[in-house]
């Protein structure tokens, strides 16, 4: 093995016995210890010496160059479950034949490793390599390893303060791409870790955020340094007066870009005498564009999701990202198919000024698009001043059907206020046809443009059930397949015929 890299396994020579949650999981005299560079020390157990009961194969598989590929375990013990708490070579590769079959544990993810009667440290779990290359090192191989956001920067707090850096309070700004929220906060407090906060676009008009250092600063006017122990700092800003009066020493706000260029921004405060020294500020700042790029790997997926949950809606956007993206992928399902549409909006269009009109058109949607989302249905198209929706049956037919009448009742209750909140503009008037059908729900179009929406004749006699709306002078509409899973008491209409769907139909509407 190169000298720069080497594993070198060797037997204990002391009893190792691992520990959670009161429960012990091995207990061995014939342990090997694997010393990998830059990586703390492995125990390796025997099977024969460790309590398999409480052990159950998981799904996650990795891999290693020098050991081959490691599968996962996780650990029933003392009433909880830790996942992937506990990893074996089944098959390893030569260079780790000595521990075919054995099996080691996550020391984060036990309670406690014993050598003998003594109980491994917690900083004895660090490799002293790792510890000499301090931040940057925790940055190359632990970083990537924290699942979202949050865990970041919490890792990231905690592995500055166990390098001597003393900060008490760490604040992280990222913009992001979204309808609704302008940036996502991550305040992390030493006490408490992080807690997320999105903010709204209509913060950068509030008096607070402008007199905050973080406007200049993605304004692009660099970064802010008050050293608040000092009797001459300048107290320019309210929380920079706000944390000198509670006694804090120092605070730095940074900027740090993307890779497109965005703005972001980090601020640190401390409460230890002489706040940082500038060597630490210095490990910080070479820190932070690898920490950027780790955070803006989140900040793609988190903005990814929330494009796809707006223009898509929120079960489609899922099933985009889980990788059906080519025409045809997509499957077979029963839904209720929800199709609404919005009266005399020809002559209102004309009528009325773009801007009202785009206004009165929202309000509409806001009615009858917010019911069907707050009762579990999925908006997938706005087809000019129509709508197409489903309530997936799954496994139960008639909830969906009563999410999909309690929706509508909601809809017909938010209509009349917004017409009585209103009373010189032209009431909003619609229909709502639902049917209970088996749809293909999946991609069509072009290769280069595609939507994932529902086709089939389902679809079509929703549209046509709510075309009998005007008909028969009544705001919602209901097939008799709808009408016979639902089990609620509806009000027949007689039986009709649909254009384009064969034979008659019963239809019904909501009971008086």
């Amino acid at each position: 093995m190169d000298a720069d890299y080497e594993i070198r396994f060797e037997p204990s020579t002391r009893r190792v016995r691992v520990e959670l949650n009161g429960a012990w999981l091995a207990d061995s005299a014939r342990a090997l210890v694997l010393h990998e560079t830059r990586l703390p020390p492995a125990y390796y157990f025997p099977r024969e010496d460790v309590k398999l009961a409480l052990l159950e194969k998981s799904q996650l598989v990795t891999h290693c160059p020098f050991k081959g590929n490691a599968s996962y375990w996780s650990v029933r013990a003392g009433g909880s479950v830790v996942e992937d708490a506990a990893w074996s070579y089944d098959e390893p590769y030569a260079d780790a034949a000595s521990i075919r079959g054995f099996i080691a544990f996550h020391p984060e993810r036990v309670s406690a490793i014993y050598e003998g009667d003594d109980e491994i440290p917690h900083l004895a779990r660090q490799s002293a390599s790792l510890q000499a290359q301090g931040i940057a090192g925790w940055l190359l191989a632990q970083a990537w390893r924290e699942p979202n956001p949050e865990r970041l920067v919490d890792a990231f707090c905690r592995c500055l303060r166990s390098n001597g850096v003393p900060v008490s309070r760490m604040t992280v700004i990222m913009s992001t791409l979204h309808p609704q929220v302008f940036a996502c906060v991550l305040a992390w407090r030493e006490d408490s870790g992080v807690r997320v906060i999105y903010e709204p676009h209509d913060i950068l008009s509030q008096p607070k955020f402008q007199a905050s250092p973080f406007a200049p600063i993605l304004r692009g006017a660099g970064g802010v340094r008050r050293r608040l122990s000092e009797p001459d700092c300048k107290l320019d800003y309210p929380v920079v007066r706000e944390l000198h009066a509670e006694g804090a020493t120092d605070y730095v706000a940074m900027p740090f870009r993307y890779a497109d260029g965005q703005l972001n921004v980090l601020s640190m405060t401390s409460f230890a005498p002489g706040g940082f020294s500038i060597g630490q500020l210095g490990a910080v700042y070479e820190a932070l564009p690898v920490l950027g790029r780790l955070l803006e790997v989140f900040a793609q997926r988190r903005t990814a999701v929330g494009l796809l949950e707006t223009f898509l809606g929120r079960r489609t956007g899922a099933r985009v990202l889980d990788g059906l993206v080519k025409r045809g992928d997509g499957e077979h399902i029963e839904a209720v198919v929800w199709f609404s549409d919005l009266r005399d909006s020809t002559a209102l269009s004309q009528a009325m000024e773009r801007d009202a009109y785009l206004e009165y058109l929202n309000r509409y949607f806001e009615c009858l698009a917010g019911a069907i989302m707050e009762h579990d249905g999925e908006v997938l198209r706005f087809i000019g001043d129509a709508a197409l929706a489903i309530f997936p049956v799954g496994n139960n037919a008639a909830e969906a059907c009563r999410r999909a009448l309690a929706a509508a009742r909601l809809a017909g209750e938010r209509v009349d206020a917004d017409n009585n909140a209103h009373p010189a503009r032209a009431p909003i008037r619609y229909g709502i046809g639902l049917h209970l059908g088996h749809v293909t729900y999946g991609n069509i179009g072009v290769p280069a443009r595609l939507e994932f929406t529902v086709i089939g004749p389902a679809a079509n006699t929703a549209a046509r059930v709510e075309s009998m709306c005007k008909t028969l002078g009544h705001r919602i509409v209901i097939s008799s397949s709808f009408a016979n899973a639902c089990g609620r008491e509806l009000m027949p209409l007689g039986r009709h015929r649909l254009k384009d769907v064969e034979g008659e139909q019963q239809l019904y509407t909501l009971a008086p």
